[in-house]
């Protein structure tokens, strides 16, 4: 049964969510903040309940690239060590995981920092010189005219204490109820597909009104926003991060409307999207980075801030200038509101402060985690904040930070150091005029420390453990009630029969969070080559869906209760052919993610990027470059003789890893013959026996990546027993399957495994085989070009008649295959069906009077040609169903 979309998922008064209860203290004396949030979400399905709903909260990851003017150079802020820096690992931890949690949970979440992983950025405003297609004003009863107030023009360059938002104009229009409406379209041209972060930018002023509508159009899709005008002008306001496809079309836009509950006035300026170069000169030049690289000083002076805000220094001291801004952007936006009435500012209602960051030191054992220190300032101010409030307060919160993450990742990981907490005089604590602390997570010089923090998995966790924190604390404070949002559903499957889609699922439970069960799911869904919609929420884990003939669907479900929403599961395709006469089951076997590979013996310690660079949870701007020593007896060493030490030659490179999303590629390969209907399932769901491969005239098995590395902290596996046994049978019924991936062989080393791959899929390993190329790379070049942009791909492959490359260096648009193997034939009716350019053998094909199989030595879906990359997948096809 499906919920109404926008529907409240609460009935009668009464929550059918469990809910703890930790109102035993109120912190904040009755202050609270009950008007419109910033921004709201309004095309959301459901509404958070007992989460972090209407909270307003300012966190950031620690330092980032700055300009050093003694020596006129842009450097780090901390060194090198085992492949990253501090500047760039704590986002890691930040912005994939702990950003999207809290939004989840309905937060509004401000950051000083950028955080767009997005090299690219379009900025479209009223004071473009060229506004054809691009800016567009349409009215309808209320017309745009010229506000009295400075705005924002892009000068895209800009000098120390110049001000973008005080260079241009701005538009307004008086807000009306009506359906028809006046409107601005901000239509960019897309050089490059992909995900933008979406910011727009307005004026506040006496009579703006609280509920201004936006819709952003992503891939034909529109998701619609409500800003509190009243709040935060002449900044940039974050609404979300989308899917735009390349070129300019109506379908990839974002349109201000003049909508509103009451009167009032709308106001509009520039729309910015993607992340972006830095482009703050210092010393006469800028850091040739993403902005998202760059320190909080930078990105406060792009933001509109008072020079007061980053330049208290004058330019001398980007250093100091940069730790103070973090502080003092929260406190310029919650001036003047509930929490900060005393101080002027943009009235935004910001509550909380977290500065994240991860510390030096080391345990001379190698083998024990150094641990997490919290930091606090009580005396300061009389040992009051703003609003009059206890600074105690953010002693609580810190100590908080620090027990939960030892008790989180203790459980996880087995025993995690607990270290101090500190109530010391820190800029990061002190300046904040709200509860506020530092969390030192773990220690980037200690390398037990660091097997945590580079594992993705570590990240989630550390990430949730403090996510859990903030939302006990705030509603502590607050005197209300909280649910911790629930984990992402597993076991996925999209199945269909004569048109009809079944999607099923299961509840993946939190052992150690009562609360965190799902009540709810919501469906997402996207048609052919569209966009996802804003989904549609259910109340059980099986749903039936009518098909349109012919129509490639994509889906993806989240998990929802009344603290929010969880993290969405793979994507899975579907399509209903009537025409067809065959079926094709593609199943998604990469759900790997991992750090890189870890060398840990007595003598060596680190990761070695060259063996396996890991696997990151989507894209990532976390490395340095490769780590360079690995000798133990240099532990503690902070220079570049050091244990740990790495490169530059990764700085400014983001690299991609697993998106979930690659039956949603082959898919779409495959529909494009008009000859067969899809279904699609996660891997367990076969080993499990829920789906049955026996059904279909074709198996599609995607691998990836996946593999048992031995030191990641969950367990993957190119074919477990079950899934052996399950593709044994198949086989034994008269299967056609084809399997892709990297680590088919040389994962299958024990005697029952090679037997699997000689009995069944007629191949062998050549262990000393590869065909991966090495770049010489200088690793003390730090510089950053163009050139650092290029995709680097393997050499040519040849078969089924064609000649083609795939992903084999890593790079920013595809996961890389970077240890593509060597597969021999193994008896009678197999035989080599692809090569690489060096002669050896790319892919076994097996065809008897029995079955019949198709195995390559690299994942089909890193063919970089799409159009290649379906030929290869339907001739596959072809050879094993005709």
């Amino acid at each position: 049964m499906l919920l109404a979309v926008g529907a409240s998922l609460q009935a009668n008064g009464k929550s059918f969510f469990p809910i703890y209860d930790e109102a035993n203290s109120s912190a904040w004396q009755g202050i609270d903040y009950d008007g419109d949030p910033w921004v709201f979400n309004v095309s959301r399905p459901y509404f958070v309940t007992a989460g972090l709903q209407n909270r307003h909260l300012s966190l950031w990851a620690s330092h980032g690239r700055y300009y050093y003017a003694d020596r006129d150079v842009w450097k780090w802020q901390r060194p090198n060590l085992f492949c990253t820096n501090e500047d760039l690992f704590t986002q890691t931890i930040v912005v994939p995981y702990l950003i999207p949690m809290l939004q989840n949970a309905g937060a509004i979440v401000f950051t000083p920092r950028e955080r767009d992983w997005q090299r690219n950025e379009i900025v479209i405003d009223n004071d473009d010189a060229v506004k054809s297609v691009y800016y567009f004003e349409k009215e309808a009863g209320k017309r745009w005219k010229k506000c009295d107030s400075l705005g924002f023009a892009n000068r895209y360059r800009l000098k120390d204490g110049e001000n973008p938002f005080r260079m241009g104009t701005v538009r307004q229009a008086k807000a009306t109820k009506r359906k028809k409406t006046s409107q601005v379209s901000y239509q960019p041209c897309f050089k490059e597909a992909g995900k933008y972060a979406v910011y727009v930018s307005y004026q506040s002023l006496p009579k703006s009104v609280s509920d201004a509508r936006y819709i952003v159009y992503h891939k034909g899709e529109a998701t619609e926003f409500s800003v509190n005008q009243r709040m935060g002008g002449g900044t940039w306001v974050y609404l979300g991060t989308f899917d735009f496809d390349k070129g300019c079309n109506e379908f990839n836009r974002v349109v201000c409307t003049n909508k509103a509950s009451r009167r009032g006035v709308v106001t509009t300026d520039a729309v910015r999207f993607g992340g972006g170069m830095g482009n703050i000169e210092r010393g006469g030049y800028t850091s040739g980075l993403p902005r998202c690289l760059e320190g909080a000083r930078y990105y406060a002076q792009w933001a509109g801030a008072p020079y007061k805000v980053y330049g208290g220094r004058k330019g001398e001291n980007d250093y100091a200038d940069d730790i103070n801004t973090r502080s003092l952007m929260t406190n310029w936006l919650g001036g003047g509101s509930v929490y900060m009435p005393a101080k002027n500012g943009k009235h935004v209602p910001i509550e909380l402060s977290l500065a994240l960051h991860s510390d030096a030191g080391y345990n001379k054992d190698g083998k024990s985690t150094f641990g997490s220190l919290a930091i606090c300032t009580t005396d300061y101010n009389d040992g009051m904040l703003n609003s009059g409030i206890s600074r105690f307060t953010s002693k609580d919160f810190a100590r908080a930070l620090r027990d939960n993450l030892v008790t989180d990742l203790t459980a996880q990981f087995g025993e995690f150091g607990k270290r101090y907490l500190w109530d010391r005089n820190y800029s990061e604590t002190r300046l904040p005029e709200v509860p506020s602390a530092i969390l030192e997570m773990l220690s980037h010089q200690n390398f037990p420390d660091m097997r945590i923090a580079q594992d993705p998995l570590g990240k989630f966790y550390i990430a949730r453990s403090i996510y859990k924190t903030i939302l006990r604390f705030v509603n502590s404070n607050h005197g209300t009630r909280y649910v911790v949002q629930p984990l992402a559903p597993q076991n996925f499957s999209v199945t269909q029969n004569q048109g009809v889609a079944l999607l099923s699922w299961t509840a993946q439970l939190d052992k150690t969070e009562p609360s965190a069960r799902p009540t709810s799911y919501i469906i997402y869904k996207a048609e052919g080559q569209g966009g996802f919609d804003n989904g549609t929420i259910v109340n059980t884990t099986r749903c039936q869906m009518q098909l349109e003939p012919g129509k490639l669907y994509h889906f993806k479900v989240a998990a929802v209760n009344a603290g929010g929403e969880s993290f969405t599961t793979e994507t899975l395709s579907v399509l209903y052919n009537p025409a067809a006469s065959k079926s094709v089951l593609i199943v998604n076997n990469f759900h790997r993610l991992a750090s890189p590979q870890v060398v840990d013996d007595e003598e060596k310690q680190g990761f070695d990027l060259n063996q396996d660079p890991g696997v990151s949870y989507g894209l990532t701007a976390g490395w340095s470059g490769k780590q360079q020593v690995f000798d133990r007896s240099r532990m503690g060493n902070e220079t570049s003789f050091g244990l740990g030490f790495s490169g530059n030659e990764m700085i400014g490179k983001f690299v991609a890893g697993n998106d979930f999303n690659y039956v949603q590629a082959h898919a779409t390969s495959i529909a494009a013959s008009g000859k067969y209907n899809i279904s699609s399932c996660s891997s367990e769901v076969i080993a499990s026996g829920r789906v049955q491969m026996k059904n279909y005239q074709a198996v599609d098995l995607i691998n990836g990546l996946e593999r048992h590395d031995g030191y990641t902290h969950a367990f993957f596996k190119s074919f477990t027993p079950a899934l052996q046994n399950s593709i044994r049978q198949y086989a034994s019924q008269g299967g056609r399957i084809l399997i892709s991936g990297s680590y088919t062989g040389s994962d299958m080393q024990t005697e029952e495994e090679q037997a699997f791959l000689s009995d069944i899929l007629k191949l062998s390993y050549e262990p000393t085989g590869s065909t991966a190329i090495t770049r010489d790379i200088n690793p003390e070049d730090s510089t950053v070009t163009e050139r650092d942009s290029i995709v680097y791909t393997s050499p040519n492959v040849k078969g089924l008649g064609l000649q083609f490359s795939y992903y084999n260096e890593l790079n920013a648009q595809h996961y890389a295959a970077t240890h593509p193997e060597i597969l021999k034939p193994v008896g009678n009716y197999a035989f080599t069906a692809m090569q690489y350019d060096t002669g050896t053998s790319a892919a076994v094909a097996y065809k008897s009077s029995t079955y019949r199989s198709f195995v390559m030595g690299f994942p089909l879906e890193c063919i970089i040609n799409e159009r290649t990359r379906t030929s290869v997948l339907l001739g596959i096809l072809k050879f094993l169903t005709d």
